[in-house]
C-alpha cells in the first residue's frame, strides 16, 4: 500500500512537464510520451530540454547540439504544447539539478514536473544532486506495464519508495510536497534513436541548424 500523499496548498500557476535528453536524433517515441505525459498529467505544455552534452554518455555518435536542437523542433512542430528548447545553453546550465533549479528560481510561478523513462531512473542515482532534483520537483515515471517491478528496484527507488504516489492521483501532482515520484504504465513507442542512426548515419546533415528566435517561456 502507498503512503498517503503529502498535499501543499492548492495547485495554481501552469503546469510545465520537463524531458530532457540528448535527442540524439528525436523521434516519434518522444512524441508518443510527451502526448501520453500531457494527457495524463494534465500539463498545459511540455518542454523538451535538449541537452547541450549528456554527461552520462559517451562523445562518440553524438550530434552537434544545433542538429540535435533543429531534430527536436522538426519533430515537435504542429504540436502546440509541445515546446523543443536549447534552454539550458541560455541558463548556462549542464546537469539536470542545476536546470531544474534555476527554472524555479526564474520561474516561479510555473508549476514544474521532471519526466523520464524507466531506463533513466535505473540510473538515477549516478546523477549528480538526484535527490535535490527530487526535493525540488516531482518526478514522472515512463514505463512499460511488465516493467513496473523493475523500476521499483532501482537504486534510487531505496530512498525515493516512501515517496511514491498512485498513478490514479497523477493529475494532482502540482500539490504534491516534494520528494515526490509516480510511476505510470505506459505502452512505449518502439522507435530507437540508436536504430535510427544505425540505417542513417548522415541524419544530422541534412538539418537546417539556423536557430529560430526561441519563444519567450512565459
Amino acid at each position: 500500500m502507498l503512503p498517503m500523499p503529502r498535499l501543499t496548498r492548492p495547485a495554481r500557476g501552469p503546469r510545465i512537464g520537463l524531458l530532457g535528453g540528448s535527442f540524439n536524433p528525436a523521434h516519434g517515441g518522444h512524441l508518443h510520451v510527451s502526448r501520453e505525459a500531457i494527457r495524463r498529467l494534465g500539463l498545459d505544455e511540455l518542454w523538451w530540454v535538449v541537452s547541450p552534452g549528456n554527461p552520462l554518455k559517451p562523445e562518440a555518435g553524438m550530434a552537434p547540439f544545433a542538429a540535435r536542437l533543429a531534430s527536436a523542433r522538426a519533430v515537435a512542430r504542429g504540436n502546440s504544447r509541445i515546446r523543443a528548447t536549447g534552454i539550458e545553453t541560455r541558463l548556462g546550465t549542464r546537469y539536470t539539478v542545476d536546470t531544474v533549479l534555476a527554472l524555479g528560481r526564474r520561474l516561479p510561478h510555473l508549476k514544474f514536473m521532471w519526466l523520464m523513462g524507466a531506463d533513466n531512473l535505473a540510473t538515477f542515482h549516478r546523477w549528480r544532486g538526484w535527490r535535490a532534483i527530487a526535493r525540488a520537483a516531482p518526478i514522472a515515471v515512463f514505463a512499460r506495464p511488465r516493467y513496473v517491478g523493475d523500476s521499483l528496484t532501482a537504486p534510487a527507488m531505496g530512498w525515493l519508495r516512501g515517496f511514491r504516489h498512485a498513478a490514479e492521483t497523477a493529475r494532482d501532482w502540482p500539490r504534491w510536497r516534494c520528494p515526490a515520484v509516480v510511476i505510470l504504465p505506459i505502452r512505449l513507442d518502439p522507435t530507437s534513436a540508436t536504430a535510427i542512426r544505425a540505417r542513417d548515419p548522415d541524419w544530422a546533415d541534412r538539418l537546417d541548424r539556423r536557430s529560430p528566435t526561441e519563444r519567450p517561456l512565459v
